[in-house]
């Protein structure tokens, strides 16, 4: 057992706690691929924050400037004092340097960094969150590449064939298109890791979200926020094109969303 001082305080009563919840979700672009299948995504994530206890600001299809008012709106929210945590949930196209907002056209155009959504929730800018647990869910490609690499058993290195390359999975699209000091009390778990994509079904939402909500579902009433980030991961092992990543992780204790 862990002392009480190495696991994040929850405000009680319930009745008093405020949890309030963000979700940004860009799916209609003026100039990249509509994100069939991101709605099933929203509608998911809704029912499973609301369910742990928090009110959920739903957005969908902003600019970059559009969502960082949007944060900086919710990083001001009077609820955050008697809260004990947030979720900031971002659904949209990628690229290395952050989220695709709706006028996007590349990779320079119409960008939020993902520094700005740590700067606007640090403990500068956002003291009614000071010391308490500020998670960050983030579906998105963050490049072109593929997740997964041939590998051979074989004692000579092997040159895969143009056939043997990685296909496109049945039904799945991807969603292609940090740095700064790391600020505390953040747990970040992004839908891949640098530079790969991240895989969505137009009928059943993303591949990472879906996983995300499963774990959440079985296992958030006995283990800690980052247990639940592992077991999202080890969900992914039978599926090489595409790995969760840990990133930005500054928690000073264990998160149990339910006390007790």
């Amino acid at each position: 057992l862990f002392p009480s001082s190495q696991i994040y305080p929850i405000h009680l009563p319930q009745k008093t706690r405020t949890r309030r919840a963000l979700l940004i979700c860009n799916i209609e672009f003026e100039h990249l691929r509509w994100r069939g299948g991101a709605e099933v995504d929203v509608e998911g994530m809704t029912r499973l924050l609301e369910g742990l206890g928090y009110v959920v600001d739903v957005h969908r299809n902003l600019t970059s400037q559009e969502m960082a008012m949007v944060m900086k709106d919710f990083a001001g929210h009077k609820g955050h004092c008697t809260s004990d945590s947030t979720f900031l949930v971002f659904m949209s196209h990628g690229v290395r340097a952050g989220l695709c907002g709706t006028k996007s056209r590349d990779e320079t155009t119409d960008i939020l960094s993902l520094n700005t959504i740590y700067e606007t929730f640090n403990n500068k800018h956002c003291q009614a969150l000071l010391g308490k647990p500020k998670v960050v869910i983030i579906q998105s490609c963050r490049g072109g590449k593929a997740g997964s690499v041939l590998v051979s058993d074989s004692a000579d290195p092997a040159v895969p064939t143009p056939s043997s390359a990685p296909t496109i999975p049945a039904g799945l699209e991807d969603d292609a298109i940090c740095e700064v000091h790391l600020e505390s009390d953040f747990a970040t778990l992004h839908s891949s890791t640098p530079d790969t994509v991240s895989w969505r079904s137009s009928v059943t939402g993303s591949v990472f979200i879906q996983r995300l909500i499963e774990q959440f579902r079985n296992h958030a009433c006995s283990s800690d926020l980052q247990e639940l980030f592992r077991k999202v991961q080890y969900s992914f092992g039978k599926f090489p094109r595409q790995l969760p990543s840990q990133e930005r992780t500054t928690m000073l204790r264990k998160f149990y969303l339910f006390p007790g």
